[in-house]
């Protein structure tokens, strides 16, 4: 789960992809928390992102992924 250090910079974010992504992943993106909706067949993605380049990154590893954008979301304090 996000660091304190992250939280205090603002840098905590939350993305969500159609479909699933293992949790096996963690590691792949940086540790970030993912979680599975069965219901809703939609997987967020939480964690400290330090940087625009970081998130960048990561976004380009869902598109390597071939995993549909649905939203990201930019929280100032721990979700």
């Amino acid at each position: 789960m996000p660091t304190s250090d992250h939280i205090q910079n603002g840098s905590v974010y939350q993305i969500t992809i159609q479909g699933n992504l293992d949790p096996q992943w963690s590691t792949w993106f940086n540790k970030m928390e993912i979680c599975y909706d069965e219901e809703n067949q939609i997987t967020t993605i939480t964690g400290p992102i330090a940087d625009q380049a970081e998130l960048r990154g990561i976004l380009n590893k869902l598109w390597d992924l071939n995993k549909s954008l649905i939203a990201v979301h930019h929280f100032k304090d721990r979700i």
